[in-house]
């Protein structure tokens, strides 16, 4: 093999990840966009169809409960089929039921929709995870799923730019501006598709822009990675790794920090609009505190990354996030309480990649398939709960304070629990409360 296997690691991972990277990020980009762009297209939809903050909580948040239904299936069919056709499928279903939602017509559509575009969706999220292992060593890991969770605060903040001026349509053809949002924003996914199709390599054996010895490289260091795993945890079927304690941890408190960021996701365009102004510079404003949690984010993997440390980067983050919408929700509708928001952002979306890691520590295979994708489904019932409450907060009280102080309290349980049950060894869940070694 020429070369030292130093020379031959850092050239395999910069072509690999060149070739996969930007693609699933620009992907996950987008499906971020139509699972979260109904938050600006309340502004009009609410007022045409009568919709209360209630009712919009409960459609903003049913989404995940299609989404909890299908994502396990969906992971172990990404297993079996493979990530190129399977991704491809689920971006094309999902393109043509986002833009479904511009045929909205009333409370009953509305849920409808938003549940089927969840079980469109399903099992994306996981699958990528789970194709990260595929392809990266452990070491790198926490890297790919950082550059991965870039999309989420930057199609936050874009989506409130671009929403913002679709909106700004309202009335061209006769169409309501809320309708040319989903449509136009539906697009990309269907396109997409075709792409991941052309460019998406389902494993390295098969990856005919990998040179021979690069191939061998990746495909032994792989190898060698889940042998040790299954050495030091024991090889787990499906089954056992649906009901292994150190899953439903773990799942645990995603569903927490789930809960706080889609609370505050799904209405903050809403909070902002308090404070005046266009449904543009609403978009701007909005998607201010979105570019900070970027910024913060990276910042944030890159030390969780550089130390090999999860436990205490996670608490750390939770916490700040927590402070930060407890804040906002003193400060009321102030440009305080967006500098607030700012604040939280960072802490809620540095949390993820110091998160994602864990499982890969002691999950492989088509457990990992499984497990990976019952920790995601279960989180994001947290996107069921967060929208539903501060809705019904929102309703109950007439504003949005007594909400954000639920959502910092959802931030809070999440770090305790993280506290409770992860051990604080560097990169090692295999041991938690469930008295695993």
């Amino acid at each position: 093999m020429p070369g030292s296997a130093s020379e031959i690691e850092r050239r395999t991972i910069r072509k690999v990840a060149w070739r996969l990277l930007p693609l699933i990020v620009v992907i996950y980009f987008v499906a971020y966009i139509d699972r979260t762009n109904v938050s600006f297209a309340a502004f009009g939809m609410t007022r045409d169809l009568g919709l209360t903050a209630y009712i919009f909580g409960w459609g903003a948040g049913i989404f995940f409960i299609g989404y909890f239904i299908a994502e396990v299936p969906s992971n172990l069919l990404l297993e079996r089929f493979g990530a190129r056709l399977w991704i491809a499928r689920i971006m094309i279903t999902w393109g043509f039921m986002a833009a479904a939602m511009a045929f909205v017509q009333g409370t009953w559509s509305f849920l409808i929709l938003r549940f089927l575009l969840g079980i469109a969706e399903a099992g994306f999220f996981p699958g990528v995870i789970l194709y990260f292992t595929y392809w990266f060593p452990k070491e790198y890991r926490g890297r790919v799923i950082a550059a991965l969770f870039l999309a989420v605060p930057g199609s936050n903040a874009l989506t409130a730019v671009i929403s913002g001026a679709l909106l700004g349509l309202d009335g061209t053809w006769g169409i309501a501006g809320w309708k040319w949002l989903y449509i136009v924003e539906a697009i990309p996914a269907v396109l997409l598709a075709f792409v991941v199709l052309r460019y998406l390599t389902d494993k390295p054996e098969v990856a005919d822009w990998l040179e021979p010895d690069e191939k061998q490289w990746l495909t032994s260091t792989l190898e060698s990675e889940r042998q040790a795993t299954v050495k030091k945890t024991g090889h787990m079927s499906v089954g056992q790794a649906l009901m292994d304690r150190r899953v439903i941890c773990l799942a645990s408190i995603y569903f927490t920090i789930v809960t706080a960021t889609y609370g505050i996701t799904f209405f903050l365009p809403q909070i902002v609009k308090g404070l005046g102004g266009s449904d543009f510079r609403t978009g701007l404003l909005t998607a201010a505190p979105y570019v900070i949690g970027t910024i913060g984010m990276i910042v944030w993997s890159q030390s969780s990354d550089k130390t090999r440390e999860r436990k205490w980067h996670y608490i750390v983050a939770c916490m700040l996030g927590a402070a930060g919408l407890a804040a906002a929700g003193a400060l009321g509708s102030t440009y305080g309480a967006l500098v607030a928001i700012a604040v939280a952002t960072i802490g809620i979306y540095g949390s993820k990649p110091s998160f994602w890691p864990m499982p890969s520590e002691f999950l492989t295979g088509s457990a990992a398939a499984g497990g990976i994708a019952l920790i995601n489904s279960i989180g994001n019932l947290g996107g069921f709960l967060g929208p539903y409450a501060v809705g019904w907060i929102k309703d109950s009280t007439g504003g949005f304070d007594a909400a954000l102080y639920f959502l910092a309290g959802m931030a809070v349980l999440s770090a305790l629990i993280t506290l409770a049950v992860i051990p604080s060894k560097r990169s090692d869940v295999a041991a938690t409360a469930s008295g695993h070694a």
